[in-house]
């Protein structure tokens, strides 16, 4: 049987069928990384109501590191929920830290949705309203634990648009036989370089400074260092990629600009937090280059109240402050903040 009711529109209809009372929570985390998946985790233990929403897969930025990633921390460092982390080598690799965070997941029995992106957040008296792109919820409060790893830095140089510039890397064996050149000297791009050139590829580096950066892996670092002085791999140093084009790129060096045969570009010139979004929330941030959102480092409330920061979002567009090991006591930072305001 169909009602008709006067004044309300199909689209408030829809939202009153969608917005149940069991979509009340008293935290509502954005984000399901290693983060996010730890304060729902101490939530829970604090029996608050909670729900996770995660645009992408479990642990999506960890999905879409490369397949053949080792970390830089040791397994211990990378727990959660005082589960053990048991790695065959002291560096877990990325396929064994996805197993980890699923079997995490599953053991706590964690209130998750996935591929649910958030789309909007408004505030209604004490609480917030968020709209996802599958249902709606009302939240006390709301900890954001997005990550960094959605937004790539731009090179903002001619031909960066073409198909063949990557700024993510997965696997080397699509690059075999290729010229492939890669952009930045950071861990990702000195694992880029050395994995392909191993699966066949003629691997080309172009880099700003003028050695291998000093953060790069220590059991790696002089991997690249002798592949680069054996000519087994060629680096530009002092260096800028300054055009892109279908079979070459230009480079701009300390003896003018050079053309060299290019098939593929690996931009692996890092990635940036979302923080137009927190900007919409109200967040204030700060107005030098680091960007950073404002927050009490004691109970990681910003200046919204009942809005929280966990995770590398906390550094804004510096990246290497915060990681998995040292962010982990966020998640007990914040819920022993709010049984204490309860």
């Amino acid at each position: 049987m169909l009602f008709v009711i006067s004044g309300l529109s199909f689209k408030l209809l829809n939202a009153l069928v969608k917005m149940e009372p069991d979509n009340k929570y008293d935290i509502l985390i954005i984000g399901g990384g290693p983060i996010g998946l730890a304060c729902g985790i101490e939530a829970k233990k604090a029996g608050l109501t909670y729900i996770i929403l995660e645009k992408g897969c479990l642990v999506n930025s960890l999905y879409n590191y490369p397949a053949n990633m080792t970390f830089f921390s040791t397994s211990d460092k990378l727990e959660i929920g005082g589960i053990p982390f048991v790695s065959n080598n002291i560096k877990p690799t990325r396929s064994e830290a996805l197993e980890y965070y699923r079997r995490v997941t599953e053991h706590f029995d964690l209130n998750l949705r996935l591929f649910e992106a958030v789309k909007s957040v408004r505030q209604e008296g004490n609480s917030y309203r968020i709209e996802s792109s599958k249902s709606e919820y009302e939240a006390a409060n709301i900890i954001i634990s997005t990550g960094f790893y959605d937004i790539p830095n731009l090179l903002n140089i001619p031909g960066e648009d073409l198909p063949k510039v990557k700024h993510y890397y997965k696997d080397p064996h699509f690059y075999a036989k290729q010229h492939v050149l890669v952009v930045g000297a950071n861990n990702s791009s000195v694992d880029a370089a050395l994995e392909t050139y191993r699966k066949g590829a003629q691997v080309s580096m172009v880099i700003r400074e003028p050695e291998i950066g000093e953060r790069v892996k220590y059991w790696v670092r002089p991997d690249i260092v002798n592949r680069i002085k054996g000519g087994s791999i060629k680096a530009y140093f002092n260096s800028n990629l300054s055009e892109v084009r279908e079979n070459e790129v230009d480079i701009i060096g300390p003896e003018g600009t050079i053309t060299i045969q290019n098939d593929f570009v690996l931009a692996m010139t890092g990635y940036q937090p979302d923080l137009s979004f927190l900007r919409k929330l109200g967040i204030n941030i700060s107005d030098d280059e680091k960007q950073v959102p404002e927050h009490n480092p004691e109970t990681m409330e910003t200046n919204m109240k009942g809005i929280y920061l966990a995770g590398v979002i906390c550094g804004g567009m510096d990246t290497h402050v915060w990681f998995i090991e040292n962010s982990r006591v966020h998640a007990e930072k914040i819920i022993k903040q709010l049984i204490i305001d309860s």
